[in-house]
């Protein structure tokens, strides 16, 4: 768990930004935890981009402010997004939450400019690009160039996968080529196997919406089953901080497919706290979580 994401989340929730700036300057050498930490307090600060903004007019030139300012506008422009079968009758919701979106393209390149290392920015251009169905060739370079920075970045996989998947233009073999080949190159311990529920879930969400688990085949089952083996066999050489997140992702889909004890077994280990993905493709991620919890007899607090 991360105690200053943690102090300085609360910290937004009251309305003071300044916790958040330090939190962010501590990770510039380390682009997993600056990840984790600038998406928690992108999401903590919809609806405080006004704030940022006034931050950076006393410090232009700090990437740590231009990063989570380009960030949370992604948050808030999400957050406005109109209903994909209303877009005939929405459309100027729509023109209004793609101009939303793009507002955080010149902050971001302001973070990638002051920081020429950090893959972070590119990772959040990537998210920026698949909400605004930029071509192919676009999305491919923003993945090339957080790749080159951080070949290993959980967050730029996850990125990768969403926009490879049939969902935002992909299709089904490209998603699931490419969650495997990272689950196999990843070093022992490394939550990049993780991708292989993910992927399933994206598939899912395309193939079967909602609750069903015809999707859970024995095939799948086995997949999911031996990816959670690679990853657990290996936990202790390689410390992450996206460890609850594969939890969730492991714990959601074994879940689904009545395989109670691994369900137990991953989702205790979470400290009771959920991740967007993969909930989300079920509807509400903390009520889906909780709902799967209760019904597994995992205590979550929550």
């Amino acid at each position: 768990m991360d105690a200053v994401l943690d102090d300085a989340v609360a910290a937004l929730g009251r309305g003071y930004l300044e916790p958040a700036i330090p939190a962010l300057v501590a990770t510039r050498a380390d682009p997993e935890s600056r990840a984790l930490r600038v998406e928690a307090l992108a999401r903590a600060a919809a609806g405080l981009t006004g704030g940022i903004e006034a931050l950076i007019e006393r410090d232009r030139v700090n990437p740590d402010l231009w990063l989570w300012l380009g960030r949370a506008r992604i948050e808030e422009a999400w957050l406005i997004k109109p209903d994909v079968r209303a877009r005939a009758v929405q459309a100027d919701r729509m023109r209004v939450f793609q101009q939303a979106m793009e507002s955080a393209r010149a902050p971001l390149t302001a973070a990638a400019r002051f920081l020429p290392a950090d893959p972070v920015p590119w990772v959040c251009l990537l998210w920026l690009a698949l909400a605004l169905e930029r071509p192919r060739e676009e999305k491919d370079s923003l993945w090339a160039e957080a790749w080159r920075r951080h070949p290993g970045l959980y967050a730029a996989h996850v990125a990768r996968l969403s926009t490879l998947s049939p969902g935002w233009g992909g299709t089904s073999q490209e998603m699931f080529d490419f969650a495997r080949a990272a689950g196999a190159a990843a070093p022992p311990g490394d939550p990049l196997w993780a991708l292989i529920p993910l992927a399933h879930f994206e598939h899912m969400s395309q193939e079967r919406p909602g609750r069903s688990r015809a999707w859970i085949s024995f095939d799948v089952q086995r997949e999911i089953s031996a990816a959670s083996g690679r990853w657990l066999d290996g936990r202790g050489a390689r410390p992450h901080p996206r460890v609850v997140e594969a939890h969730n992702a492991f714990g959601a889909a074994f879940y689904l497919a009545d395989m109670r004890r691994p369900a137990r077994g991953h989702l205790s280990r979470t400290g009771g706290r959920f991740s967007e993905l993969p909930w989300s493709h079920l509807g509400d991620p903390a009520k889906e979580f909780h709902r799967a919890c209760s019904r597994l007899n995992v205590i979550t607090n929550g």
